[in-house]
C-alpha cells in the first residue's frame, strides 16, 4: 500500500485523486470493521506526503479525507511535531493557544488523567534518564507547574466569566538566565473587574463529561487536588508597574448542583518589583472535587500591570470524606436530576456500579459488585504517601472484599482482604498476590463493618472497627504512593462512608 501511495503521489499532483485510488484499492469495502487500520494508515501516508511538511495543510488533507479523522488527524500531528519540533506547529494559526498544553491521559491510574504536554514530556524524558542510570530531571525543586519549556503554559487559561473575559494575557517569557515563568497582563482592574487565570484539576465541565460518556468514550479521572493538601506558589511583579495589586489563590470546586463554587485564600498587595511565596491549606470542599486552581489579581483603581507565576505546586495528605451529597432525591426511574460530578471523580473497575448519570437506586453511594475476579473502585493521585483510609462495607454476598491504599491502577497496590475464613494484606502486583501479613479474624455476610488501613514508609496498620488485626511492614518497600479502591470479588458489598486523611 504504500509502496502505492509514493507511486500516485510522484505521478498525480491532486490529492483528491489519490485518495480516489487510495479508495479504490485499499477502502473500507475491502477492509471490513469500525476503523480498520489499513485504510487509516494509508490516509495517514497519503497526507504526509501530500503535506509537504506544512503542519495546515496536512491536516486539512487528512481530516477532509474521512474515515477515522480524530484517530488519523492525531497521529499525522504527532508524527509531524516529532519532525519538525515546535517551529512547524508555529506557522500558521494559533495551534497551540486553545489547547495551552492540557492533556486528557487514559488510565486506570485516576490520578494522572488530567495533566499537561510539559508534566508528560519531563516523565518521558526521566524514564529514559533512568534506564540510563541517570538522575531524573526536577525543575524548580520538582514543582507541578515550572513553566520550563519555551512557550508553555500547563493548562492555564484566562477564565472565560463575565468578571475576567478580556482582563488579561498570558505568555511564557525568562524569567532570570535559565529559568522560565509565565507572565500574566493584566489592565484596568477594578470592582468587578478581576483577573482570573486557572489551570484544570479536574473533568473541565459536566457538559464535557456527559458528552464523552454518552460517545462511549468516558474520561475516567480522579482531581489531583484535594482539601486538606497545601498549595505553594511564587509571585512576582515587574519592576515598571505603575501601581500595587493584590494577588491570591483560589479554586473552583463542584457543589451540590454540579454547579462551580469559588473558595480563595489570603490577597496579598503586590508593589512593583517585589515578590512574595504563597502558602494555602485548601478548604473543606464538603468532598465535592476541585475543578480548577489559579491566581486571581485585583485592583479598584484601573490598575495595568504584570505579575509573574514562577512556578506552583502542592504536597500532603488529604483531609476528605468521599461520600454522597447531601442533595439527594433518588429514584430508578429518574436520570439526568442531581449531582454526577462526585462520582465521576472515582475511576470504577468493577463488573457493575452506577452510572454516574444516573440517580443512586440504593441507600448506600458505592455498590460494588464483581461477577469474576477481583474489582475495583478507584479514587486519589500518586502524590499521597503517608496517609489513612477508612471506609464502612457491609458485604451482601461475596468472596471476598476490603480496601486498597497506595493504588497505582488495576495491578498495583496494598489491600486488606476480608472474607468469612480470616482477613489478610495483600501486596497485588501485576496480577499475583504475596500476602504480607493475615489473621483469624473474619467476616460475616450483612453485617456492616468499619475498616481502615493507615500506612506510613514501609509499615502498614489495619484495624477493623477500631481494633487493630495487623501491623506489620513491606520489607521491600514496593509502594511508595498512590490512591485509594474500594474492593470485591465476585458478589456484591455495600458501602456508605470513605473518608482519608493524614497518618495518625
Amino acid at each position: 500500500m504504500i509502496r502505492d501511495i509514493r507511486a500516485w503521489h510522484a505521478r498525480e499532483p491532486d490529492w483528491r485523486k489519490a485518495r480516489e485510488s487510495l479508495v479504490e484499492h485499499y477502502g473500507d469495502h475491502i477492509y471490513g470493521g469500525n476503523c480498520h487500520m489499513v485504510p487509516n494508515h494509508g490516509l495517514i501516508v497519503l497526507s504526509l506526503l501530500y503535506g509537504d511538511d506544512d503542519f495546515q495543510q496536512s491536516l486539512r488533507i487528512v481530516n477532509t479525507s474521512g474515515w477515522d479523522t480524530d484517530c488519523n488527524s492525531g497521529n499525522l500531528g504527532c508524527l509531524l511535531g516529532i519532525k519538525n519540533g515546535l517551529a512547524g506547529l508555529d506557522v500558521g494559526p494559533d495551534w497551540r493557544g486553545p489547547v495551552a498544553d492540557r492533556l486528557y491521559l487514559p488510565t486506570a491510574d485516576g490520578g494522572r488523567g488530567i495533566t499537561d504536554a510539559v508534566s508528560e514530556s519531563y516523565r518521558i524524558v526521566n524514564i529514559g534518564r533512568d534506564l540510563a542510570g541517570e538522575e531524573a530531571v526536577s525543575p524548580k525543586g520538582g514543582a507541578r507547574f515550572h513553566f520550563s519549556l519555551p512557550g508553555s503554559v500547563q493548562g492555564f487559561q484566562l477564565e472565560d466569566t463575565v468578571e475576567s473575559r478580556g482582563t488579561a494575557t498570558l505568555e511564557n517569557v525568562v524569567l532570570d538566565p535559565g529559568s522560565r515563568g509565565l507572565a500574566m497582563h493584566y489592565r484596568r482592574l477594578t470592582t468587578g473587574r478581576t483577573a482570573r487565570i486557572s489551570t484544570p484539576t479536574f473533568t473541565p465541565s459536566k457538559e464535557v463529561a456527559k458528552y464523552f460518556d454518552g460517545r462511549g468514550y468516558s474520561l475516567l479521572a480522579s482531581p489531583t487536588l484535594y482539601s486538606g493538601q497545601t498549595v505553594r506558589a511564587r509571585i512576582l511583579a515587574a519592576s515598571d508597574n505603575a501601581e500595587a495589586a493584590e494577588v491570591r489563590l483560589y479554586i473552583q470546586h463542584y457543589d451540590a448542583a454540579d454547579q462551580l463554587a469559588q473558595l480563595a485564600g489570603e490577597a496579598i498587595e503586590l508593589s512593583a518589583g517585589a515578590s512574595t511565596e504563597l502558602e494555602w491549606e485548601v478548604p473543606d470542599t464538603n468532598g465535592h472535587p476541585i475543578a480548577s486552581i489559579g491566581v486571581e489579581i485585583s485592583g479598584a483603581g484601573g490598575q495595568t500591570g504584570t505579575v509573574y507565576l514562577d512556578h506552583l505546586s502542592w504536597d500532603g495528605a488529604p483531609t476528605v470524606d468521599l461520600g454522597r451529597p447531601a442533595q439527594r432525591g433518588y429514584s430508578r426511574l429518574t436520570r439526568g436530576a442531581g449531582p454526577i460530578m462526585w462520582k465521576k471523580a472515582w475511576v470504577n473497575g468493577t463488573d457493575s456500579a452506577t452510572h454516574p448519570d444516573m440517580i443512586d437506586p440504593w441507600p448506600e453511594p458505592h455498590r460494588l459488585i464483581q461477577n469474576r475476579g477481583r474489582g475495583l473502585q478507584m479514587h486519589g493521585t500518586r502524590d499521597w504517601t503517608d496517609y489513612q483510609l477508612t471506609a464502612r462495607m457491609t458485604p451482601h454476598m461475596c468472596r471476598a472484599g476490603g480496601i486498597g491504599v497506595r493504588v497505582q491502577g488495576l495491578r498495583r497496590y496494598y489491600a486488606l482482604l476480608c472474607d468469612p475464613e480470616g482477613v489478610r494484606l495483600v501486596l497485588a502486583r501485576d496480577g499475583h498476590d504475596t500476602i504480607l501479613a493475615e489473621a483469624d479474624l473474619g467476616w460475616v455476610l450483612g453485617r456492616p463493618y468499619e475498616l481502615t488501613m493507615k500506612v506510613q514508609g514501609d509499615r502498614m496498620i489495619a484495624l477493623i472497627d477500631g481494633e487493630s488485626v495487623i501491623d506489620t511492614t513491606d520489607p521491600d518497600s514496593t509502594f511508595t504512593d498512590g490512591g485509594i479502591a474500594l474492593v470485591v470479588e465476585e458478589g456484591r458489598i455495600g458501602c456508605d462512608h470513605v473518608a482519608v486523611q493524614p497518618f495518625s
